[in-house]
């Protein structure tokens, strides 16, 4: 089963609040007034104080998540080096403007995402084409199952207009070449399932200039062929509202050469700092030199 913890949060929200304040219409003034009358001292029922008491937590909770900075952990290794599994970050909620939590429409416009930006965004699925001409998105890449209510964590790439080329891991944006430098080998913990993947296909560690960005990228070109762009899914044009998105583990990446574009709509936030890291009992623990790192 699949939680929407913003939609708990949302819900929760509106119970507490209808409950406490229906009470404090129609019943408060009657029931405080029986009680005076008998001498007893005053209580609200339990129902009503506990909804009393976690209205405003649950309010402020919900208002830190939505509009200022929700925490996530990293799950997968497809953003290595940049981010490890088992990081956990912050993402900014407010730099590409103000959404509706658990609904996600935006009501104020603050920005768009820049290339370079690494964003968590909800995963679009796959779109596949039916023969009747139709469109839908799915789990998987026939579309045969739903798609999952998961968050996702990519870089942006390709932004609206852009025309794009990708190779393996070399990128041509309009018409210039993403500039990358070899730094050496991938060194890790071959404990460690995540870095025991890199290391064994023998990875190296690259300096990429992606735009105004300088950042780390894995390459491993004996792992699998990745998907060219423009593909079936990934047209060359990036279409309007939409951004081409990678992970910075380029053979080790589900992203837009697979799937698609990430529409707009779909963005959560920006990723913009570690604050906490846990590499797992007897492989490292806590990764002291990661914490407060910030995200480029």
């Amino acid at each position: 089963m699949e939680f929407d913890f913003a939609a708990i949060l949302l819900g929760l929200t509106v119970l507490f609040g209808v409950v406490w304040g229906l009470d404090r219409l129609f019943l408060y003034k009657k029931r405080k007034a029986r009680l005076d009358a008998a001498g007893e001292e005053y209580r609200d029922p339990m129902p009503v104080d506990w909804a009393r008491s976690l209205f405003p937590v649950v309010l402020v909770v919900l208002l830190l998540r939505s509009f200022v900075a929700e925490p996530f952990r990293i799950p997968s290794g497809s953003m290595m080096p940049t981010l490890d599994v088992g990081d956990f970050i912050l993402v900014n909620k407010f730099a590409y403007g103000l959404r509706l939590p658990a609904f996600n429409n935006k009501i104020l416009d603050l920005g768009e995402p820049q290339r370079g930006d690494v964003v968590v965004f909800r995963w679009p699925g796959f779109t596949c084409h039916r023969d009747d001409g139709t469109v839908v998105h799915g789990g998987n890449a026939d579309c045969s199952v739903p798609v999952p209510n998961q968050n996702w964590i990519k870089r942006v790439i390709g932004l609206p207009g852009d025309t794009i080329q990708v190779r393996d891991s070399e990128i041509v944006i309009n018409g210039k070449p993403v500039p990358a430098e070899k730094i050496g080998p991938f060194t890790g913990n071959h404990a460690r399932p995540a870095d025991e993947e890199l290391l064994a296909y023998g990875a190296t560690i690259w300096k990429e200039h992606l735009g105004k960005v300088t950042h780390l990228i894995a390459r491993m070109p004996d792992r699998m062929p990745t998907p060219p762009v423009p593909n079936a899914n990934m047209p060359a044009v990036v279409p309007d509202n939409c951004y081409l998105v990678m992970g910075d583990d380029r053979e080790n990446s589900e992203d837009s050469r697979w799937w698609g574009c990430m529409p707009e709509q779909n963005l959560a936030g920006k990723a913009f700092l570690i604050w906490m890291s846990w590499k797992g009992w007897g492989t490292g623990g806590v990764d002291f030199s990661r914490i407060g790192t910030v995200i480029h």
